[in-house]
């Protein structure tokens, strides 16, 4: 007797215009496929927002109550919110009043689910690695990413350092080299610091260069697209590990060869 295999259904909250949410995540999942049986099918709404300034955040975000209740008709194991700049926009702990925002939205549809963001996540990835000071790259505009930084030193983290690409357009954002942090890291201040953000954005595509920045720093790193990941598995009960994820993801694991987004 044969069974049909089980998929796992994943729901993404998706920015209009982001394309890498939907590259990187599914990439990570797919490469856990071939050292686990977990199999797993990606179900997306999105939420109009072109230009990475904070007005079009706002509105937005807004928008986020309507992807939640159209992903629930779907009946998604998971729901994930993928724009971290969003949420750390929106005021310190966002993320806290955001989940339980969009809780609420599936439980009134009927089919109540768990819901994480890309902005909880990566704070939660740090302090479970027990990252106390972190230096972080983004492709936001200066005044966002000094939001950022704000955002992740009120949940208690240092950030030593960062460095803001300035690049308002988010396709543009998606345009980027996904090797590029392997070479941009260099530039942070590190001293004391015990790990590296490589994209604190799930529009700037960076996972190629996760491991490739672990290799040559010696130091842990990760990204919003990875730790936003780790929460997907770990709100399935599943394994927190993927090959190609880093020392977040890696659960005792050799590092792989460089993935290609």
């Amino acid at each position: 007797m044969t069974f049909a295999t089980k998929y796992r259904r994943v729901g993404l909250i998706v920015p209009s215009s982001n394309v890498t949410m939907e590259t990187e995540i599914p990439a990570l999942l797919k490469a856990r496929e071939t050292i686990l049986p977990d199999r797993f099918t990606f179900h997306s709404s999105r939420m109009r927002m072109k230009s990475v300034v904070k007005e079009e955040l706002e509105a937005m975000d807004a928008d986020s109550v309507r992807c939640a209740t159209e992903l629930s008709d779907a009946a998604v194991e998971v729901q994930a919110y993928a724009c971290l700049v969003a949420i750390m926009s929106m005021g310190l702990g966002y993320h806290r009043a955001s989940r339980e925002k969009l809780e609420k939205a599936t439980a009134g549809n009927g089919c109540p689910t768990p819901v994480l963001n890309s902005a909880g996540a990566l704070i939660d990835g740090l302090k479970e690695m027990g990252v106390k000071k972190v230096s972080i790259i983004c492709p936001y505009m200066r005044p966002l990413t000094k939001m950022v930084v704000d955002y992740i030193e009120n949940e208690g983290i240092e950030v030593q350092d960062f460095l803001a690409l300035e690049i308002p357009d988010n396709l543009e954002v998606a345009s980027q080299d996904p090797t590029a942090p392997s070479e941009l890291w260099r530039k942070l201040d590190l001293r004391g610091v015990d790990a590296i953000v490589a994209s604190a954005c799930v529009q700037m595509p960076s996972l190629p260069s996760i491991e490739m920045i672990e290799r040559a720093s010696g130091l842990p790193t990760m990204s919003a697209a990875v730790a936003t990941t780790r929460q997907i598995l770990r709100n399935l009960n599943l394994t927190e590990i993927a090959p190609g994820g880093g020392a977040l993801l890696a659960n005792g694991m050799p590092a792989s060869e460089p993935m290609l987004a």
